[in-house]
């Protein structure tokens, strides 16, 4: 099959290179020639367990990018895999999406034959039907139905584990307009569901909102563990053992039980912030889901806290020991160690800051941090630590549970771990080991 895909960010350029290592003929249509060029050239402009061999293997021949809006004409259906980011109030800002719309319909109407227009981005119900479709039928001249189809195809891929997860999926959500639209995405997915993924075709609308309520639900059920873990701290108790058993539920399961420093990325807090936002525009008080982003935000004050029992802040040297949002990626975007490092520096602190992919995207991501008199960065876990003061784990890496040698080097050895890494052959070379729940 033809596959033109608009965006060639996290997602875009993930399900471009599975597609292609599925046998499908792909074009990325990108508007930033430095990521055109990377991948053209066979390299992958993110980092992402899997991707960078995909890409070196299919650029240039089932795999190309180009700034071309035109490509779209020779390819049997487009995905829109564009960034929806959250305005101030949390509402989705749909600046990328309209343009790639208006942009992709005046392509189509140089094209004969029907395309169907799938909407793979995480945008609110009518987003697809009320906002994508009239652009691109007013731009192309074509009527929804009548040449022109639409599609809603949720991604659910994490980061870290993206590939793996396009690739062998647990669900593939489809809305469609029209019942031929979904077979053609049907057939798709076949490998997928040939390894045992559930096809579930839904409303257009109702799988906008499946992403959602995906993300509600874990990002809540997150929280929810980390106020058990709060409250195991407070009676001196380990929540992990608590939680193992809690998990034995078949009602609950022991996965996202992990208790800690809470959620960041680039899904949880928008998707959350956007149905919050979406719930008061329909006239709904959204309680629940206004409780677990307060509980969520204020696990990293509570790490630093629980430093600053064992460190007096003003002045000390202070290591970050991660920097990502989670291990697997450079993703720096709502990082948990980011919250972390503005209060440390907030109390007076000088932070060194350490991540073995994310440093240097953190830099460009966001300039303030790559700037601030207070912040520095190392070029290892033992030069983070060398002089230190104190450490709080923000990441867990898997190079972290190695830690031993690494801690020669501080002054003093206080570390506050916000991720429970494994500090079994570290341990005895700690003063003071501490853990955010437990």
């Amino acid at each position: 099959m033809n596959v033109s895909i608009v965006g060639s960010g996290y997602v875009g350029t993930t399900i471009a290179a599975c597609l292609a290592d599925l046998g499908h003929d792909v074009t990325n249509v990108e508007i930033d020639q430095d990521t055109v060029d990377a991948i053209n050239a066979g390299e992958a402009p993110i980092h992402e367990a899997g991707l960078a061999e995909r890409i070196a293997e299919h650029a240039g021949e089932r795999l190309r990018a180009t700034t071309d809006y035109g490509a779209v004409r020779d390819t049997d259906l487009t995905f829109l895999c564009l960034p929806t980011p959250q305005h101030d109030d949390g509402s989705l800002d749909l600046t990328a999406m309209r343009a790639a719309s208006e942009s992709l319909g005046a392509a189509l109407a140089e094209k004969d034959g029907d395309h169907l227009v799938v909407v793979k981005s995480t945008v609110l119900p009518g987003t697809t039907e009320d906002v994508v479709g009239p652009i691109v039928s007013e731009a192309s001249g074509r009527a929804v139905g009548e040449g022109l189809e639409l599609a809603m195809n949720p991604e659910f891929l994490r980061m870290g584990t993206a590939v793996e997860d396009f690739l062998e999926p647990e669900k593939v959500v489809v809305g469609a307009t029209d019942p031929a639209a979904a077979d053609t995405l049907r057939e798709l997915y076949a490998p997928m569901r040939e390894r045992g993924a559930d096809f579930v075709e839904t409303g257009v609308r109702e799988a906008e909102l499946i992403k959602y309520a995906n993300n509600a639900f874990l990002a809540s059920k997150v929280s929810l563990v980390n106020e058990l873990g709060n409250v195991a701290k407070a009676y001196g108790v380990d929540a992990y053992e608590v939680l193992e058993a809690v998990g034995l539920d078949d009602r609950i399961s022991e996965r996202f039980m992990r208790s800690g420093l809470g959620w960041g990325g680039s899904c949880f807090p928008k998707d959350v912030n956007a149905l919050r936002a979406g719930a008061r525009e329909q006239g709904y008080d959204p309680e629940l889901l206004d409780a677990v982003v307060r509980v969520n935000d204020a696990q990293p004050r509570r790490l630093v806290d629980l430093l600053s029992n064992h460190v007096d802040l003003e002045g000390a040297r202070i290591t970050v020991l991660g920097l990502s949002f989670k291990p697997g990626t450079d993703d720096v975007r709502k990082s948990r160690a980011l919250e972390v490092i503005d209060v440390l520096l907030e109390r007076g602190a000088t932070v060194v800051g350490y991540d073995p992919v994310a440093t240097e995207n953190l830099q460009s991501t966001y300039p303030e941090y790559a700037d601030h008199e207070g912040l520095e960065y190392a070029a290892s876990a033992a030069d983070a630590l060398e002089g230190a003061d104190g450490a709080v784990v923000a990441t867990d890496w898997p190079e972290f549970d190695d830690l031993a040698r690494a801690l020669e080097g501080m002054t003093n050895r206080v570390l506050v771990d916000g991720r429970r890494i494994d500090v079994s052959d570290a341990k005895a070379d700690l003063e003071v080991y501490e853990g955010l729940t437990w």
